[in-house]
């Protein structure tokens, strides 16, 4: 694997995380290589009923990323922006899968560059084999006892057989 040069500044990888996906680690993995410090932040949405509470989609982070020493989980329940100041980072990590990612996300990007000039969003677009991942599908896939195995790391596997009761 060729050299990256690494950015010293710290930053966060945000999202829902609901479960974390082996595309969410591939992202998260890459985005270590090229950061000092990568915060990987889970979003608490109140618009949104999670399969998972707040604790355990940080615990399943936590689990699938202890392996990576510059990465750490943590949660947020405000703007991304201001969660941005709190804690001095200047770059936000965002995977890209597809086109209507990129128009979404592109639109997040400038709204937070509109209130904070300083952070810059970063686009890491998803490795070919987990383009078509999301957590919604592997939700849909775990409530009717599909194989999830090649989409999610084992623990997080676990924790949805727990949850769909098909331990």
């Amino acid at each position: 694997m060729k050299s990256i040069r690494r950015h010293s500044g710290i930053a966060v990888c945000p999202g829902s995380f609901d479960p974390v996906t082996y595309g969410h680690l591939d992202i998260i993995q890459r985005a270590a290589q090229v950061f000092d410090k990568v915060i990987v932040a889970v979003l608490v949405n109140a618009s949104k009923t999670p399969l998972f509470d707040l604790e355990e989609r940080k615990g399943l982070l936590q689990q699938v990323t202890q392996h990576l020493p510059n990465v750490e989980v943590d949660s947020f329940n405000d703007l991304l922006i201001n969660y941005m100041v709190q804690k001095q980072a200047d770059v936000i990590v965002k995977g890209l899968r597809a086109v209507s990612d990129f128009e979404y996300e592109l639109q997040m990007a400038a709204l937070n560059r509109k209130m904070n000039e300083d952070v810059e969003t970063f686009f890491m677009m998803s490795s070919s084999q987990y383009s078509y991942l999301s957590s919604s599908i592997v939700k849909q896939i775990a409530q009717f006892h599909g194989p999830v195995g090649e989409l999610v790391p084992p623990e997080v596997e676990a924790a949805l057989r727990a949850k769909y009761g098909t331990s």
